[in-house]
């Protein structure tokens, strides 16, 4: 009979002081995050930004000063708040200056199993034993990622969601080693950054993605199959079932690659076919019409905005 987490031993333990944790690092300076570098930023944690590519991070940073006087012109926050904010963060592109000082790291780079499979066998090679290594990911397995490090009961998801100063969700995953301690520490700080953590356990895409990616593949697979149009099948959505935004027009926003590569895993790691990519999807990956990153998707967009032009891009043919 296999044992509930809450019954495993971890294998390695080091002290963890959940009420000194301070410095905080967070890997990649792309949406989600230069996001979470700005939360942990605005409620007075040390948080330097990783990224091995300078202008990707000067944009990373511009990025959170133009939110910042958002919420600035919103009068969300004061300027005293805005510099403070400022004065917690740092950036760096070598990441071996800045892991063995960490309390906790938060991996946010693309997703691609094998590249986090690479970052986390450094991180754990070069951060201090008590620091907890976590990781963002929308979909791929904890317990994978922990298995290449010697510290597997100090590593576990923070699965934040898009746009983060905004979205109070952090949904938090706990690998098959990840230990009570580590969890709880985890769910308590995203408390302290105003966020409303969930707790889940590791089977393929959680679940924001295990039920949200079908719903949105079927969407497209309804679209393909023409039973509607694009502005008609999000009309339905929004007006019938009282979605903020419309399925085609969510997956623009979160990419369609990242939406593929979810519908991936689910597939691989399920094995059934209800979790099938629509081939519509995989078309449009492989032509690069990736949503609102790339300009084109189910909609076209304006560049460096995320609002519709006019019309859907897409017409079937």
């Amino acid at each position: 009979m296999l044992l509930s987490n809450r019954c495993r031993i971890p294998y390695f333990r080091a002290k963890i002081n959940r009420f000194y944790m301070k410095n905080i690092a967070v890997i990649g300076s792309g949406t989600m995050g230069n996001g979470i570098a700005h939360v942990f930023a605005m409620q007075g944690f040390s948080v330097t930004m990783v990224d091995i590519n300078e202008k990707a991070l000067e944009k990373g940073r511009a990025t959170i000063e133009k939110n910042l006087d958002r919420m600035l012109s919103k009068g969300a926050i004061t300027e005293a708040d805005k510099a403070e904010t400022l004065a917690h963060l740092s950036i760096a592109t070598d990441i071996s200056t800045v892991a063995p000082h960490s309390d906790l790291i938060v991996e946010a780079a693309t997703e691609n199993v094998d590249l986090k499979l690479k970052i986390f066998r450094q991180l754990d090679e070069l951060a201090p034993a008590h620091c907890i290594l976590a990781t963002n990911t929308s979909s791929i397995s904890i317990t994978k990622i922990a298995a290449v490090t010697g510290r597997a009961d100090k590593v576990i998801g923070m699965h934040f969601m898009n746009p983060v100063p905004v979205m109070k969700l952090v949904e938090v995953i706990r690998g098959y080693n990840t230990s009570n301690e580590v969890t709880e520490t985890i769910m308590e700080l995203s408390k302290k950054l105003g966020k409303i953590p969930v707790e889940v356990n590791d089977y393929p895409g959680f679940v924001a993605n295990r039920i949200l990616m079908p719903m949105i593949n079927e969407a497209i697979i309804t679209l393909h199959e023409g039973v509607a149009g694009v502005h008609e099948i999000d009309q339905v959505m929004k007006l019938g079932m009282a979605h903020p935004m419309g399925p085609l027009q969510l997956a623009d926003f979160i990419g369609l690659d990242v939406c593929l590569a979810i519908m991936h895993v689910l597939y691989d790691g399920l094995g059934n076919q209800k979790y099938a990519p629509c081939p519509l999807l995989v078309n449009m990956v492989t032509a690069g019409h990736l949503g609102v990153k790339s300009g084109s998707g189910f909609y076209t967009y304006t560049p460096g905005s995320k609002d519709l032009v006019v019309a859907p891009a897409f017409s079937k043919k």
